[in-house]
């Protein structure tokens, strides 16, 4: 049932394509760190080639993806099918972290629509896809975006988004400096 693949086909980047949500997995090189897997919605996924994708990454309230692949740059992506023939498919790869105000920066922001709260992009080289059957994953009903984020972020200035992001984004849980610390501390 299982098949891989190094790169992503055309078949599995029209499946990305028409998925609402996908899950971005990280950990540290650490055994006592904690294993991260973060769900993403919005429309903030991009296929730059077989081999490259990136997605926009919002304000949250930690930032443990960013602070793994400062460490070891080591990324799973997963989407699910919750409507339609079921599958699953990871991509797996190795990321880097962008922040705005950089040549990379200023390369990649095109490619998205920047919504409010935006604090990095992340990227990543893909060196295996994997499909597997999905057939244990339920059918969910999509009902739209939640605008909680997007009404947080623009309820809060520039310096206060700062702030926040320097207060809660720039260590992660298990104590690990992420580039958003590491610019701070410029």
């Amino acid at each position: 049932m299982a098949k891989v693949y190094s790169s992503i086909l055309a078949s599995h980047e029209e499946f990305i394509r028409k998925q609402r949500m996908f899950f971005v997995g990280s950990a540290p090189l650490s055994g006592d760190g904690h294993v991260n897997i973060s769900p993403k919605g919005y429309n903030v996924l991009r296929i730059l080639s077989p081999n490259d994708i990136a997605y926009l990454d919002l304000t949250g309230s930690g930032n443990e993806t960013s602070a793994h692949l400062k460490e070891n740059h080591r990324i799973t992506f997963m989407f699910a099918a919750f409507e339609g023939p079921p599958l699953i498919l990871r991509l797996y790869g190795r990321g880097e972290v962008i922040l705005p105000g950089t040549a990379e920066w200023d390369e990649l922001a095109p490619h998205f629509n920047i919504l409010p709260g935006a604090r990095q992009i992340v990227r990543a080289r893909i060196e295996t896809v994997k499909t597997s059957c999905g057939f244990s994953v339920p059918f969910y009903s999509y009902d739209g975006e939640r605008d909680t984020l997007h009404q947080w972020a623009e309820n809060k200035s520039k310096q206060q988004l700062e702030d926040y992001r320097q207060k809660k984004n720039s260590v992660s849980m298990d104590g690990m400096i992420t580039p958003l610390g590491e610019r701070s501390g410029e």
